[in-house]
């Protein structure tokens, strides 16, 4: 199912280098719409656009925003790459980027050499909230570290919409962007996440590199399906080239769904069916939470996972704090699944903490 509707620009509520936020008119309603400026140009109040409002229709997790599929105003549009590895592939909106591993690229023979990242930390979630405290911890605990971050297409496609990574790169907390797979959008475009975690080697010059898939999971409520399991698919690559995996923990007290209380069952079968290689995995004690039930589902999920991956316990209630810190100091949100730190503070725990257990000789630039 596809859902097609032409609509009128009647405000522009946020403009930014990649994204507009405009609202339309739908018959007698106003709705929020974005426009990517990449893919279908600049958009004015008053222009007539034509909208996928699929999403927004079946109440799917985009945020209620309809998305512009073409400005009818202005039809002809031409964006500028040196670029020919095409993204979105096949489809109308397929766009040709310069990929890092290409011919034409100043790091293609950097990359046709190197294999190897040499035990380079990568840290690998499950859910784009994971991003905002383990960048948080990590930067505070290792401020001259180069970071990077990697977006794989579990998630949404284009980086753009992603108002936490805008945030803390405008803030220095993430140096360089990668976009793996049919991701797009970031400094640096990658072919699949095997080039992607070397070019945050190679060309981004990283010292710890930070995985997870863009805004937004696919779900179905069974065993495999779900794209959450690509925590294990990038645990097997970083071990294939000799980085240094470290795990997140999805970890839930508030969910009604028993599926993820305690590990995610996301989580859980990623890392014990899915990854054939072993992680380590920080498990976050805080002494103010926590309920009996969730305890005591944690203690018996952590007895599996502990047959193939090695498990860390931290202290990490001061960690909650510097995630507050630094999300109020880059003016964003710390919420997962729409809800806050205060109701889920293992999730943000299991995350932050994992700075902890990052090597001390890494770093290059310190």
């Amino acid at each position: 199912m596809i859902s097609l509707r032409q609509g009128k620009v009647t405000q522009i509520k946020k403009v930014s280098l990649a994204v507009t936020e405009v609202t339309v008119q739908l018959e007698a309603k106003e709705e929020p719409a974005l426009n990517y400026n990449f893919l279908t140009g600049p958009v004015a109040v008053g222009d007539r656009v034509l909208l996928n409002t699929t999403a927004a229709e079946l109440n799917l997790g985009s945020g209620g925003y309809h998305f512009v599929v073409a400005n009818l105003s202005q039809p002809e549009f031409k964006s500028s790459s040196s670029g020919h590895i095409m993204k979105l592939r096949y489809t109308p909106l397929q766009q040709a980027v310069l990929a890092v591993e290409e011919q034409s690229s100043p790091h293609h023979q950097a990359l046709k050499e190197e294999t190897n990242l040499n035990g380079l930390p990568v840290i690998i979630g499950s859910l784009h909230s994971q991003l905002l405290p383990v960048v948080a911890a990590v930067k505070t605990l290792k401020p001259n570290y180069r970071l990077a971050y990697i977006m794989t297409d579990g998630g949404a496609l284009p980086l753009a919409l992603s108002q936490t990574v805008r945030s803390l790169k405008e803030a220095g907390y993430i140096q360089t962007t990668i976009t793996a797979g049919h991701a797009f959008g970031g400094d640096l475009e990658a072919v699949n996440i095997y080039s992607a975690l070397l070019a945050a080697k190679v060309a981004a010059k990283a010292d710890v590199v930070v995985v997870t898939m863009g805004p937004g999971i696919t779900g179905t409520g069974t065993y495999l399906g779900h794209t959450g399991l690509e925590q294990g698919q990038v645990i097997n690559a970083v071990a294939a080239l000799n980085g240094l995996p470290i795990a997140l923990l999805r970890l839930s007290q508030e969910d009604k769904r028993e599926r993820h209380l305690g590990i995610s069952h996301h989580c859980l079968t990623a890392l014990q069916l899915v990854a054939l290689a072993a992680a380590t995995v920080p498990v976050p004690l805080l002494k103010r939470y926590g309920t009996q039930r969730f305890a005591a589902y944690l203690k018996q999920q952590l007895v599996l996972l502990k047959q193939k991956h090695k498990l860390v316990e931290v202290e990490a209630d001061a960690f909650l704090d510097i995630v507050r810190q630094v999300a109020a100091k880059v003016g964003l949100k710390a919420q997962t699944m729409g809800r806050s730190l205060e109701a889920e503070p293992y999730f943000f725990a299991a995350a932050a903490c994992s700075g902890q257990i990052l090597p001390s000789s890494n770093c290059s630039s310190s």
